[in-house]
């Protein structure tokens, strides 16, 4: 079955840096375009990139545009979130996700803080 494993986050000051990985398992992860989202508490989940199979990011969003850079490595079955020059709003749970046959999958999440 599909899994997703978040990994990476943590407590970062404004202007730092993170790398977060999600590690999947259950499907021919290489076909699959990949999602990043984020969430905070009483609010929507926001998409913040994707990425086809193939390694090429198709959109970001407005907000990470210049700061954050998605990538994949296909033999491992891995997908990362470069976070640069973080600010306290990019504060959320952040998740990865694909779609399959019409449904969403989810990874647990993994927080990401950032505070001075």
């Amino acid at each position: 079955q599909v899994q997703l494993v978040e990994a990476g986050g943590g407590l970062v000051q404004p202007g730092g840096s993170l790398r977060l990985s999600c590690a999947a398992s259950g499907f021919r992860f290489s076909i699959y375009f990949m999602r990043w989202y984020r969430q905070v508490p009483g609010k929507e989940r926001e998409l913040v990139a994707e990425i086809t199979g193939s390694g090429v990011p198709t959109n970001y969003a407005d907000s990470v545009k210049g700061r954050f850079t998605i990538s994949r490595d296909n033999t491992k079955n891995t997908v990362y979130l470069q976070m640069n020059n973080l600010t306290p709003e990019d504060t959320a749970v952040y998740y990865c996700s694909i779609r399959q046959l019409g449904n969403d999958y989810w990874g647990q999440g993994t927080q990401v803080t950032v505070s001075s």
